[in-house]
């Protein structure tokens, strides 16, 4: 992966005052071609479909982080992110992980695949009615796709994935839905769908079962994704562990061993430290549905030895990333900027650049604060940028 920026000066101007603030928005417009303009503002009539009983704006601050250096399926080249926090530490922090990264290479980051669902579940008087409707679905699929499909112009539906349980059957929607994270546009398919299945068989039926974890994590996400499932890596040499994370490749050993242990021991869903952060951070400078959190932190970072266990590598797996480049609050003009600054508007696959990006930002974010615990920088970063 090439470094070169065609002489851009990669470093971001550090600082609080105004002229700071000013010099940061002038490093925008030279390295991401473009003019931040924070003074946009929605007109009310503009919001149907975004905000009931609206009474106004909340500013919440904007930072921008990188460059990120990728080498991706859809993400290729560097970029600069746009995020919003109120923790102190986090941009500084991340934008550790990209210079860490940057000068080892970049990131590999690979979109793998795009589905997400809605689960209706029909109710039958016995088991034996339950399971022959499984086949009577299998028989009908032709005709519930398009019924399906006739509601929306992108999306596609792949297949439906059938649930016995007791006398109900849960079934599965699984769709595809182009540069839109789908959410309204699977619920308004599978409405149609069921719609077309009750008139057929006569069988009742309720829009949505919990099956589909929509906003929860559930292993069920862990092993099928929801949204975007996507990949990244990276290999951090000996010389920009020690230079720009103060450690080395063993050091991370201990971490390495019990980190998998203590995170089972205590149940959690994952095995990362926070990618939550980065999520959320993004998803608010980029119009997203912030909830979605909540099933998009279900990330796995692994770290190995490589080179003879002098360098580090690497890996996030974030088998659900539900994120859209159009629709909802995406077009917010602050947040449609953002995604602008990010290259996210334009073209059949912006969703899926727009979504490795998402996950190698959450990679340097990991990165940073793995070496901050094990160099014991950690508290130190807290007490110098996370608070007043």
């Amino acid at each position: 992966m090439s470094e070169a920026n065609n002489g851009r000066n990669s470093s971001i101007p550090r600082g609080y005052h105004p002229e700071d603030t000013k010099a940061r928005k002038e490093w925008v417009k030279k390295y991401a071609n473009i003019d931040l303009d924070d003074n946009l503002r929605d007109e009310s009539v503009d919001l149907k479909g975004i905000i009931e009983n609206h009474v106004g704006f909340l500013n919440l601050p904007m930072a921008v982080v990188g460059p990120l250096l990728l080498d991706g399926k859809y993400a290729q080249g560097e970029f600069c992110v746009p995020i919003c926090t109120v923790e102190g530490t986090l941009a500084m922090s991340m934008n550790r992980g990209m210079y860490a990264t940057r000068a080892s290479g970049g990131i590999r980051v690979r979109h793998v695949r795009q589905e997400i669902s809605r689960a209706p579940f029909f109710t039958f008087p016995d088991i034996d009615k339950a399971t022959r409707f499984n086949s009577w679905i299998d028989d009908h699929l032709g005709e519930i796709r398009d019924v399906a499909e006739s509601t929306t112009n992108h999306g596609k539906l792949l297949r439906i994935e059938i649930y016995n349980i007791s006398k109900y059957v849960v079934l599965d929607f699984i769709f595809s839905t182009a540069n839109a994270a789908g959410q309204n546009m699977v619920t308004i398919a599978t409405k149609a769908a069921c719609e077309y299945i009750k008139n057929e068989t006569s069988f009742h039926y309720l829009l949505d079962s919990n099956f589909a974890s929509d906003k929860k994590a559930s292993a069920k996400t862990i092993l099928k994704g929801r949204g975007h499932y996507v990949v990244a890596e990276t290999v951090l040499t000996s010389q920009v562990l020690k230079r720009i994370l103060n450690t080395a490749a063993k050091d991370f050993r201990a971490m390495q061993e019990f980190g998998p242990y203590a995170s089972s021991f205590a149940g959690n869903q994952g095995i990362q430290l926070h990618i939550s952060n980065a999520l959320t951070a993004i998803y608010l400078a980029t119009g997203q549905d912030v909830a979605c959190v909540a099933e998009n932190s279900l990330g796995y970072t692994q770290i190995k030895g490589f080179n003879d266990g002098t360098d580090l590598h690497v890996s996030l797996t974030t088998p659900s990333l539900t994120v859209g480049t159009v629709g909802g609050g995406t077009r917010l003009k602050q947040q449609r900027q953002n995604l602008e600054m990010l290259g996210c508007t334009q073209g059949k696959d912006s969703s899926k650049k727009f979504a490795e990006i998402i996950c190698a930002s959450s990679l340097c974010l990991e990165i940073s604060l793995l070496s901050a615990i094990i160099s014991g920088d950690w508290e130190s970063a807290h007490a110098k940028y996370g608070r007043r």
